[in-house]
């Protein structure tokens, strides 16, 4: 942590054993304190968040761009399915 950042105390909801996890990471000198702890995940999951999209974008640019409006509307109704049909479909007896 940088001295002199702003910061803004938030609570968060952890699992009980991920609290445990991280309480004995500080207790064994691995993390500096539960908050160090969360506050450096956090800026993991960011640059990873941020890696991800600039991946994205290359591979878009490499591709063509991005999707047309009918590519996504293809897309769309292939994640979504079609109306009045269920979603699993049920296998015929052999």
């Amino acid at each position: 942590m940088v001295i002199g950042m702003a910061t803004k105390k938030v609570t968060i909801t952890l699992d009980e054993k991920q609290l445990a996890n991280v309480q004995a990471l500080v207790a064994g000198g691995k993390a500096e304190s539960v908050s160090g702890f969360v506050q450096h995940a956090v800026q993991v999951s960011l640059a990873d968040v941020a890696g991800w999209g600039a991946m994205l974008g290359l591979a878009l640019t490499e591709t063509g761009g991005p999707l047309t409006r009918s590519e996504r509307a293809w897309a769309d109704s292939l994640l979504k399915g079609r109306p009045g049909r269920s979603p699993k479909r049920k296998r015929r007896a052999a």
